[in-house]
């Protein structure tokens, strides 16, 4: 217990060294979209493990060693109720974790739903989940990254946005008149919050779209009515006691995807609860390295 205790902890301060040396980029450097300014007080807040009140959204980029980079590309969701952003063992470790198999990781510092700094507080998360991809699609080249092989993860509300990323593509709620392709190439959701209905994470969906929306909101929303079969090939993990985001919200994703017949996998661990990051204490299992197996075995840590 004790090795385990320290290997997590030797992992946990080199992600957060490493994302300290690496410069955040800025998703929008000549104005947010959809924002108003913020009241006095309203400031981001960093906790070292947690981030809130976001306003100016970024990419924080993690590269694979020289020689080591594949080509792929993954932008990290933190979750967090869409309250805060658990931003260390959601984010910079899972990171650091896809830079070491050769996979260039970005985190995204995304804005979270606030009527005091938005507009419509209900797209702010997804155009900063868009901008990510289509800030790393035309700066590919740049970065050595495959157009081709650019994909999202989320964890919990995180997962939520991953899952609006990957269902809500085909209408921009940026400014993209170059016509880059916002569709990512895959999907990670781990103990995701998916649905808005019986079966929701409440806070997640009151911070979102507020206690009394509308019926085509909660819809829009419930990202398992939104799979069609243009939605990318997704990989799935949840936890079958968890209680605070019910197992049936990936389960509700999965069985839409095979109707609509999109490629994934789905796996349930009989335990480990909610909010684990990379690490489930109940299994010698990892659900990482299935994670890159099943990524190795759709061609996407491939050089090409």
């Amino acid at each position: 217990m004790k090795l385990f205790f320290t290997a997590l902890i030797s992992v946990t301060i080199t992600a957060s060294v490493f994302a300290q040396n690496n410069q955040a980029i800025k998703l929008y450097p000549k104005g947010v979209p959809n924002s108003k300014a913020a009241p006095a007080g309203y400031a981001e807040k960093n906790e070292g493990n947690r981030v809130g009140m976001v306003t100016d959204p970024a990419l924080t980029p993690f590269f694979p060693e020289k020689g080591k980079a594949n080509g792929a590309a993954v932008i990290v969701c933190p979750g967090g109720g869409y309250a805060r952003l658990a931003i260390d063992h959601e984010g910079w470790a899972v990171a650091k974790k896809f830079a070491d198999a050769g996979v260039t990781a970005f985190v995204l510092t995304y804005r979270l739903p606030s009527d005091a700094i938005m507009q419509d507080k209900s797209i702010g998360p997804l155009q900063d989940a868009q901008r990510s991809i289509q800030l790393v699609r035309q700066r590919a080249k740049e970065w050595g990254i495959d157009t081709a092989r650019v994909g999202i993860i989320g964890f919990s509300a995180g997962g939520h946005l991953a899952s609006t990323a990957v269902t809500h593509f085909n209408k921009a709620v940026i400014d993209n008149k170059d016509n880059v392709n916002l569709r990512p190439s895959f999907g990670m959701l781990i103990y995701p919050v998916i649905t808005f209905g019986p079966e929701t994470h409440r806070g997640s969906k009151d911070n979102l779209i507020g206690k009394n929306p509308s019926e085509e909101q909660v819809n829009l929303y419930s990202n398992e009515k939104q799979v069609t079969p243009s939605t990318p090939p997704t990989f799935l993990v949840h936890s079958e006691d968890d209680k605070t985001v019910p197992v049936a919200n990936s389960i509700m994703f999965y069985q839409a995807m095979v109707k609509a017949g999109v490629k994934g996998e789905l796996h349930i661990y009989q335990a480990g609860g909610h909010g684990y990051g990379l690490v489930n204490k109940t299994t010698k299992d990892e659900w990482f390295e299935v994670c890159k197996h099943w990524m190795d075995a759709n061609g996407w840590l491939t050089a090409k």
